[in-house]
């Protein structure tokens, strides 16, 4: 197993030599078997040790354990000890769940805080049939037949090619010492139950069903990046990134077969999960949003628009008299002038005996009113002018208001006001104008 897991790091994770690895060691025969490979690897490495305290006194007699082992073999050792149960009832999630999350923001921690390159883990043939059977349970798509990934940004699992049963007779065989996690043996936990109950029933059906299952696992994924490499060629027909929104095109969206797949593919990692919600609003009617914890999905007359679920700010920022430029919140500048040109969406000329210093930049409101240029004492809610401009939630949300004393001088971008207008009495002009 040696020879054949050292000729597994050349062709697949030629990447890791000369890096300094940090190896997720527990105590357990599948971690104690993976720092022993390396060992005898001459690799540079270093022990991570989670206490989880989930077992008692067990919990840290393995810390005591690998701590030792580190000591004996002068191998740089880290532990932490985390209260999993408070955290999983903290958040409301699985014990499972919680312990997951809690290591592998403490192993980035580290390799940040320490300077490592890789995190190394121990995961095997066995414990990926394991996640296929219970995502299979769950009910998923191909990202949870596909199997646990070799490779995930720096954490490197170098064992899925290997078996539970090569594991242990590599242990037995070279004598490694491990300690036997005595939760392992209880059907309590949906992993184990599959481990001990089900799988030994397809193995006795197929003596060789483990080996099967990387064949067909291997084809799933190469079905996923056939997915993935065409959800990238349709991305770059439907979609349009622009600033920090994506627009999708409804009607090219809505001619594709199965158009609902590729907006699972492009949404998935935007933290979405209500997938019959993002169906729904594609006939529903403009202005309904669908979000995530971090994004939203707005309908829009033509376009679906997704943009990422910033608060809506109440900041007010002043630019004084005979300030010129402006950086924030948006790049504007103030000159004096002695004639005008026309103007337009991104320039104005304004009478400026007519304003009030300090100007304010401010987000609108709802109740927001002004005069707009050339309707001469008319007022109209900028709330309406946004509707007869067709401006999307986004678009409305993104807009600011140049106000004088309260009274709003230009809705940026769109229209100026009356009441600020040069006239044939004007003697102090000012040009204001946005720039991108």
């Amino acid at each position: 197993m040696l020879h054949q897991f050292q000729n597994q790091l050349q062709i697949n994770f030629p990447f890791l030599t000369g890096k300094k690895l940090l190896l997720a060691i527990s105590g357990g025969i599948d971690s104690m078997v993976l720092l022993h490979l390396f060992q005898q690897s001459k690799f540079s490495i270093a022990i991570a040790h989670c206490n989880f305290q989930l077992r008692g006194i067990e919990s840290f007699e393995d810390q005591k354990f690998v701590q030792t082992y580190a000591e004996e073999n002068k191998i740089p050792f880290y532990s932490t000890i985390f209260d999993t149960s408070f955290f999983a009832e903290d958040y409301r999630i699985s014990i499972q769940m919680a312990a997951r999350e809690l290591r592998y923001n403490w192993f980035y921690e580290l390799l940040e805080n320490e300077n490592y390159d890789y995190i190394l883990t121990a995961h095997h043939a066995d414990d990926n049939l394991e996640t296929f059977i219970i995502n299979l349970s769950r009910g998923t798509g191909l990202d949870g037949l596909s199997g646990i990934p070799a490779i995930n940004d720096r954490v490197i699992r170098p064992l899925l090619c290997f078996s539970r049963q090569e594991i242990e007779t590599y242990a037995k065989q070279n004598g490694v010492l491990w300690r036997e996690d005595s939760s392992n043996a209880s059907t309590k936990y949906m992993r184990n139950k599959i481990r001990h109950d089900l799988i030994p029933v397809l193995k006795d059906i197929n003596p060789d069903f483990l080996r099967s299952f990387q064949t067909t696992q291997a084809y799933l994924q190469e079905a996923q990046q056939m997915v993935a490499d065409a959800s990238i060629l349709i991305y770059q027909q439907v979609a349009k990134e622009e600033q920090d929104q994506i627009h999708f095109n409804l009607k090219k969206l809505q001619q594709l077969p199965n158009y609902h797949s590729y907006l699972f593919q492009w949404l998935k990692n935007y933290g979405f999960s209500d997938w019959s919600a993002i169906n729904d609003l594609i006939e529903s009617q403009s202005g309904k949003v669908v979000v995530s914890s971090s994004f939203r999905l707005l309908k829009d007359r033509t376009s679906l628009i997704l943009s990422s679920q910033n608060e809506k700010t109440n900041d007010c920022f002043y630019i004084e008299k005979d300030q010129n430029e402006v950086k924030i919140p948006l790049n504007m500048t103030l000159c004096k002038v002695s004639d005008i040109s026309a103007s337009s969406n991104s320039s104005i000329f304004v009478d400026e005996d007519k304003l009030s210093f300090p100007l304010q930049i401010r987000k609108w409101q709802e109740g927001d009113f002004f005069q707009p240029f050339g309707m001469n004492g008319q007022t109209k809610k900028v709330s309406k002018l946004f509707k007869d401009e067709k401006l999307s939630l986004f678009e409305k949300e993104s807009t600011w208001l140049l106000c004088s004393n309260q009274e709003i001088v230009w809705v940026i971008g769109i229209r100026a006001d009356e009441r600020f207008k040069i006239e044939e009495s004007t003697k102090n002009i000012i040009n204001i104008s946005v720039h991108p």
